[in-house]
This record gives C-alpha cells, structure tokens and sequence, in this order.
C-alpha cells in the first residue's frame, strides 16, 4: 500500500511539474517568439528520416505588417467565431457532430444498397477552434487519444487566459504549415505568389486559407474545382469577419 501511495504522489507530481513547465513556456510566448512547435519538428524529423534532407521555409512577421485580408481570411475559414469565445467554441464542435453524424448515416445507407461497392470514407470535420489548433500543433505530439485531448483542452485555456487574441493570432499565423515544409504567412506568400504576407489581395489570402485543412494535398492541386469554390465562399465571408 506505501509503495501505491509513493507511486501515485510521484505521477501527480509529474503531470503537476509537467503543466507547470507549459505554464510558464506559454507565459513566455506573451514576449518572446517560439523558435518551433511540436508540429515542426515532428515534420522535420519525417523529411530527414525519409529523405536524408531537410527544406523548411519559415519567416516570422509581426502582427502588424501581415495583410488584414489573411488575418480576416484565416478567421472566416477555420474559426468566425475567434474573438468572441473563450479558446472552445462549443456550437462549432455540436455542429461539427451533426455533419458528421449525417455523413456517417448516410455511407451507411449507401452501403445497404449496395454492398459489394466500396464506399469512400465520410469526410469526418471537426469543430476546433485557432486556439486549439494552437494548443495542439506548438505543444503536443500528434497522437489521438482521450489523455492527448484533456491535455489539448488544458493548454487552449491557458493560452487564452495567458496570452490575448491578437498574440495568439499572431504565433498561429507564423507557425502554421502551408505546404511541405513551408510555414507561416510570410513563408507561404513568396511560395505561391512570390511577394510578402505584408502585399496579399484578398483573393489570394482567402485561397490561402482555404488550404489550411490539408496543405500539402492543396498544394499538389492548386487549380482544383473544390479550391476554387471555397476560395469564393470565404472571400464572401470576410467581410464580416471580426479581427483582435
């Protein structure tokens, strides 16, 4: 029993220094520009054990001097709700269940009907706010599990509570991957328009965007049918977007 106890108080005490290390790394964040997430370098990591080589593109860019048309692009696209809510957007992610669960029933009907043809798999779509993609790609590893998702829900309301919107805006939009190895809006601008984040019209920024889902797909189809349509529909929804 004095062995249980001994080895119960040394995992609290573990996962209690580990939340303080987050703590004071996201309050440092408030200053200080991460160098890398976790994201990056588990993607820099796959590119030199596949191939030996390394290509990374990554420019940070201040707040102020990225295009408001990428900042209201990337708000409409991946989070409308950004200013308002507290790092979770509960509605989202009750929405996000809803599609999900009519895709679902729908490939089961397909399925019914005919059974020997092989159904694609529903598009599943989550309801995760800029926050909690924050959380999850600077600090967490990529693994799927109950642990890794209280941990994901731990770290968004830290970073709400210790840094405000505009710096958390501000981090997602250097830090995130918009292709193979390319991260970042300044990054990303000179990729695929060859100018800086600072120069971006508001189509190309809304097409930006749009690619956040899957970039790397997107990039390998840059003049696809779906990118386009998108591409029209968030530009439509910018204009109403609220900045920090």
């Amino acid at each position: 029993m004095r062995a249980l106890t001994r080895w119960i108080a040394l995992v609290l005490l573990a996962f209690g220094g580990l939340q303080l290390f987050f703590v004071l790394r996201i309050a440092a964040m408030a200053w200080l520009d991460p160098q890398s997430t976790s994201f990056q370098r588990s993607e820099a990591w796959a590119q030199l054990s596949q191939s030996g080589d390394l290509r990374w593109r990554q420019q940070w860019l201040p707040y102020a001097q990225i295009s408001d048309h990428l900042k209201r692009a990337v708000i409409a696209s991946e989070d409308d709700n950004f200013v308002n809510h507290d790092g979770v957007d509960w509605d989202a992610i009750e929405k996000a269940w809803e599609r999900n669960a009519r895709a679902e029933a729908q490939a089961a009907r397909l399925q019914e009907r005919a059974p020997a043809r092989p159904q694609r798999a529903p598009r599943i779509r989550g309801g995760s706010t800029i926050t909690q993609q924050l959380a999850k790609n600077l600090l967490l590893s990529g693994e799927r599990n109950y642990v890794r998702k209280g941990q994901e829900f731990v770290l968004t309301l830290l970073l709400e509570r210790l840094l405000s919107k505009e710096r958390i805006l501000e981090i997602y939009l250097n830090n995130v991957e918009w292709g193979a190895g390319v991260f970042g809006a300044e990054a990303a601008a000179r990729h695929y328009y060859g100018k800086s984040a600072r120069q971006l019209t508001a189509a190309e920024a809304a097409r930006l965007a749009v690619m956040l889902p899957a970039p790397k797909r997107f990039e390998k189809t840059p003049h696809s049918a779906y990118l386009a349509g998108r591409t029209r529909t968030i530009l439509a929804r910018m204009r109403s977007a609220e900045l920090p």
